[in-house]
């Protein structure tokens, strides 16, 4: 007995994608939850330089996500510019891409985030100050409608963030509980402030303050570095663990690239069961690497037995 085969597809005449649809395909490679969202918001509040950034969520971000910052904001012509795909001031050409100092880059996560939420991006520069057209005022873009208004705010930029994926429901059907997502997007905020300690961070949910680091004022790198640690990881992480500084500088073979790592290792007391409390980052930039995890086991092999991972 042979089964029915299944008819062939009609054949589809190939077509250009709508720009809509090309928005949201790529939303999908940018935007997979409310923390993607507050990951690219501070990566860009970094980049403007702020010192002090704001999240504030209701609902674990699917509701809304807004992020603060006292950046160098944005002036009037290039804030509509910015919700633009493949728009952006971080390159210009292949060979900036190929020594990328910024945390973002691509010209893509403002387009993408607008293109699954209803998005309003309000900045002010201190140029307005100088400019008689736009001295009393700061400017809201709508990213629904591409209107700017004038409005109040000091230099800086605020980005809010609503209803994510109300426009893809299936995406949305995927999201976990407020609890859990409200837990991924502190780890992304968690993740900065353990690498940017001359930033302060803020985190607040349905109206009520979580959690506060404040830029670290002590006078040497690794006592800043120690106080951060103390702040978000806790006094005993720091007392059960080590300082690390190698610097090839002084050792660069054939002019080599230099290599600089800094950070700290726990005793091996400290370890823990899951390797929850394992950071790495290369230039700045939260990395998961297994080359990098796996070098941070082995080290202590000879100390750590069974599953236990250090910090």
């Amino acid at each position: 007995m042979t089964l029915p085969s299944t008819p062939p597809a009609p054949r589809r005449p190939i077509r250009e994608l709508p720009d809509e649809l090309i928005s949201q395909i790529a939303a999908g490679e940018v935007v997979e939850r409310p923390a993607s969202v507050v990951r690219e918001l501070i990566d860009n509040a970094l980049d403007a330089g702020a010192t002090h950034i704001t999240v504030r969520l209701l609902a674990g971000g699917v509701r809304l996500i807004a992020v603060e910052d006292d950046g160098v904001g944005m002036a009037r012509d290039q804030l509509a510019l910015a919700l633009k795909r493949h728009a952006t001031s971080k390159i210009s050409s292949l060979q900036d891409l190929e020594s990328v100092g910024t945390m973002g880059f691509r010209g893509e996560a403002l387009a993408a985030i607008n293109a699954i939420a209803d998005m309003s991006v309000l900045s002010k520069t201190d140029d307005d100050a100088h400019d008689e057209q736009t001295s009393q005022h700061a400017w809201q873009l709508d990213g629904r409608t591409g209107e700017l208004l004038p409005a109040a705010r000091a230099r800086g930029t605020s980005v809010e963030v609503r209803e994510l994926f109300y426009a893809t429901p299936a995406r949305r059907k995927f999201l976990k509980t407020d609890a859990t997502e409200l837990a991924h997007c502190i780890e992304a905020v968690r993740r900065h402030a353990l690498v940017r300690l001359d930033v302060g961070f803020a985190v607040w949910h349905d109206g009520k303050l979580l959690e506060q680091w404040r830029a670290c004022s002590a006078s040497t790198p690794l006592e800043m570095q120690a106080q951060r640690l103390a702040d978000v990881l806790g006094a005993e992480f720091v007392a059960q663990s080590v300082a690390v500084h190698y610097d090839s500088t002084a050792r660069q073979i054939n002019g080599g690239p230099a290599v600089r790592v800094w950070g700290r290792a726990g005793i091996p007391d400290a370890a823990r069961s899951r390797a929850d409390q394992q950071f790495a980052y290369v230039n700045g930039r939260f990395v998961r690497d297994k080359t990098i995890s796996h070098a941070a086991r082995s080290a202590y092999e000879d100390v750590l037995h069974g599953h236990r991972q250090p910090v």
